[in-house]
């Protein structure tokens, strides 16, 4: 048995694990838990707290120490966020939050300079107005580049603090829809044409590289950092237990859902872009073929707004009020109304109407059209992931916070028709644990992985109901 510390940062909260594999098993203990919030500065722009952060990681490692023989560490978190750094590797920025208005414009403003087809033709990136490329304008026009400034992905910010690390790793950085997705490389043509400066771009480095060892923390030194599928949703579907992907939808379904499949070649065609398929990079060369609905954030923000009201009210309440209600109301999820973090019911209410018409009457009714529409957005991307592809998928597997609501995994079997298979709901942790386990290896492979998870956890069936 081998100890692997896994820092997993989400853009609500974080937290610290302990995994503890073998050949034959992986599990792990939570050691640490905290929040992560935006936070707003005097011209109220939305940031993030990286100093807070990293005191909360170095306690949790320095907990995780104490109690187990670490054999390494990683770290994980969300996707597109990024800090600068001037050439003595000082930041000379705030860290923003992709949920920041300073992008409004800026991706319709570079696809009417430069087209769809000429962004899309190499990254195969999906075109989402929070992507790093339309932050990195931003921050030109805002005068925040200065000639010698690099910048680090949120996942390396952290390593570079650790064992000063000044590498991007490649499944996080595929999400700046600046990479080449067939070469695994910066899209260096793409770059020039936009016009960022090449020396803003780090060199790349894969999963299960060694990123070097902590001299400099008491309490952690010696202890290795190691590189894993940086992107949360990268280890999560690392640790999805498909045994057929090739016949697999999965759905990492967290404040984000991400609905796609797993290929070996990116699929850019002109009917993926139609679509706004994305092609994220995975461990061992594999490519996360999928597609962005905006999931568990809009019932995150509709519970904290009704919890002004009621302090006891959790999301199980509104799980109940949703089945016993019936409507024919529905939203899309992924209108940009709903982006920015606060109250939400009257978007709900507002999107509702423009959408299909009709006005949710109550609290349940409310959320279960939120429900509906989530699970009838699983189904239509799964059909389009089927044109696409040409592929005929039998199944979905579900994993991340939401694979525990059992009432939505039920929802999803029956707008989709498939067999919907749900856990475990720590992927992104497994994930975690399991590519470290792979670089010291404990683990052979991905199907390896895909098969130790398989048999650690329960995994729940849901049937389409007639």
């Amino acid at each position: 048995m081998e100890y692997f510390a896994a820092v997993d940062l989400g853009a609500t909260s974080g937290r610290v694990a302990v995994g503890c594999v073998s050949q034959n098993s992986i599990g792990f203990e939570v050691i640490h838990r905290f929040s992560n919030q935006i936070i707003n500065d005097e011209k109220n722009n939305y940031l993030w707290d990286i100093a807070a952060l990293f005191e909360e990681i170095i306690f949790g490692l320095r907990l995780a120490a104490r109690k187990y023989p670490l054999t390494s560490m990683a770290v994980d978190t969300w996707a597109v966020d990024y800090a600068l750094f001037d050439s003595k590797w000082n930041r000379t920025a705030p860290i923003y939050s992709y949920r920041d208005p300073r992008t409004n414009g800026v991706m319709e403003e570079l696809i009417a300079k430069i087209g769809k087809t000429e962004i899309y033709g190499k990254t195969g990136i999906a075109f989402l107005p929070f992507n790093t490329v339309y932050q990195l304008i931003a921050a030109k026009e805002h005068g925040e580049l200065q000639g010698d400034d690099r910048f680090l992905m949120l996942p390396d910010v952290f390593n570079n603090l650790l064992v000063a690390s000044r590498t991007n790793e490649i499944t996080n950085a595929s999400t700046t829809q600046l990479l080449d997705a067939r070469k695994r490389n910066w899209d260096w043509n793409l770059i020039d044409l936009i016009g960022l400066p090449r020396s803003l771009f780090p060199d790349l480095h894969e999963a299960r590289s060694a990123l070097g060892t902590i001299s400099h923390i008491e309490g952690l030194n010696g202890l290795k950092v190691v590189s894993v599928a940086s992107h949360d949703t990268a280890s999560a579907v690392a640790a999805v237990p498909m045994a057929h992907p090739e016949s697999t939808i999965y759905i990492s379904s967290g404040t984000w859902s991400l609905v796609g499949c797993e290929v070996d070649e990116p699929l850019i065609s002109q009917e993926a872009l139609e679509m706004n398929f994305t092609n994220e990079l995975g461990i061992e060369g594999k490519v996360r073929l999928l597609k962005n609905v905006a999931g568990m954030w809009i019932l995150s923000q509709l519970l904290a707004e009704w919890q002004s009201d009621d302090p006891t009210l959790e999301i199980i309440d509104l799980v109940r009020e949703s089945r016993s209600s019936q409507t024919a109301a529905r939203i899309d999820p992924n209108d940009p109304s709903f982006l920015p973090p606060g109250p939400m019911a009257e978007r709900v209410i507002s999107n509702s109407k423009s959408f299909s018409g009709i006005a949710p009457k109550d609290r349940g009714e409310l959320v279960r059209a939120v429900y509906e529409s989530l699970a009838e957005s699983y189904a239509k991307t799964i059909v389009e992931l089927e044109k696409v592809t040409g592929k005929s998928f039998r199944s979905i597997n579900v994993v991340g916070g939401g694979s525990a609501n059992d009432f939505l995994n039920q929802l999803t079997a029956n707008a989709s028709g498939l067999t919907v298979n749900a856990g475990p709901v720590e992927a992104t942790l497994l994930g975690n644990i399991g590519t470290q386990a792979m670089k010291a290896g404990v683990i052979t492979d991905l199907i390896h992985l895909r098969a130790v998870v398989s048999s650690s956890y329960e995994i729940n069936e849901f049937k389409p109901e007639k």
